[in-house]
């Protein structure tokens, strides 16, 4: 079922279902106007805690706190009527153990009205999955780069190459196993992600992976030319909105300066009944 011709918002089991089907799309929002815009276009939608680099200026995800979250989650969670929200848990929310794992993922749900959260990790990380999944919150995983562990990678580099392609498989069968309802692999080489594709059971998400994956997700300040920075080689730019949102402001500018702006037609009459 397309997502326009949907009434209600998908629960974690349609996605699981929709594994070997039509694609599925999912972008990342972290307000309430961007939700709206592309609710009636994806299955889901994530809170992704990439937002403190997109919108706050961090130079990774590691300073994302639970609060910020919760804040952008409830934002988008008022722009959304068809598409499921799913939550990042940031950094340091879950690591600790499975019991602070289940706390952090409770307030989460109950706070912003998440269907689901995601977390990163694959063979380490699945115990906290199942004991989440146990007690009632459904979790997507992540495998493959996991910006959260940045440090420890060596940065963001691709994952799973070579002799590293055994583990990466490993993380994916053992998210799986431990009853993630969906896996995102991000940056890895599309030959393996289309294998890890073929061998689990859940749809995957490709985030620079291959087209044969169950589905697709992308920053959504990256594909509008939003998020400037830097351009990852997996972001295809569907817009450049940056540079339109600049000139406006320069054109706007302009105008101030030459008293151009405001225009009679802006402004007010002295009168009610007047043209102004």
């Amino acid at each position: 079922m397309s997502a326009t011709a949907r009434k209600t918002a998908p629960m974690p089991e349609d996605i699981r279902a929709r594994k070997g089907g039509v694609p599925l799309v999912s972008l990342t929002a972290y307000t309430t106007p961007m939700a709206q815009f592309m609710d009636a276009h994806c299955d889901f939608v994530l809170v992704g805690d990439s937002v403190g680099m997109v919108l706050h200026g961090l130079p990774s995800t590691l300073g994302v706190t639970m609060e910020m979250m919760i804040l952008h989650g409830q934002a988008v969670r008022r722009g959304l009527s068809r598409a499921m929200m799913v939550v990042d848990m940031p950094f340091g929310s879950y690591e600790a153990g499975p019991e602070e794992a289940f706390r952090n993922a409770a307030r989460l749900m109950s706070e912003t009205g998440a269907g689901a959260v995601k977390l990163e990790g694959g063979v380490a990380m699945a115990p906290t999955i199942a004991f989440l999944v146990a007690r009632g919150v459904p979790v997507m995983a992540h495998v493959g780069l996991t910006p959260q562990s940045i440090n420890t990678l060596g940065g963001y580099k691709v994952q799973g190459r070579g002799d590293a392609a055994a583990a990466l498989m490993a993380d994916a069968r053992a998210v799986t196993s431990a009853g993630a309802f969906a896996v995102v692999l991000e940056k890895v080489p599309a030959a393996l992600a289309d294998r890890v594709t073929a061998e689990v059971a859940i749809p995957t998400i490709g985030i620079g992976a291959s087209a044969g994956c169950d589905g697709q997700i992308l920053v959504v300040d990256d594909m509008l030319g939003l998020f400037t920075a830097f351009r990852p080689k997996f972001v295809k730019r569907y817009a450049t909105l940056g540079e339109q949102a600049e000139a406006a402001v320069a054109a706007y500018a302009e105008e101030v300066r030459a008293r151009a702006f405001p225009g009679p037609e802006h402004v007010f009459a002295e009168t009610a009944g007047g043209k102004s």
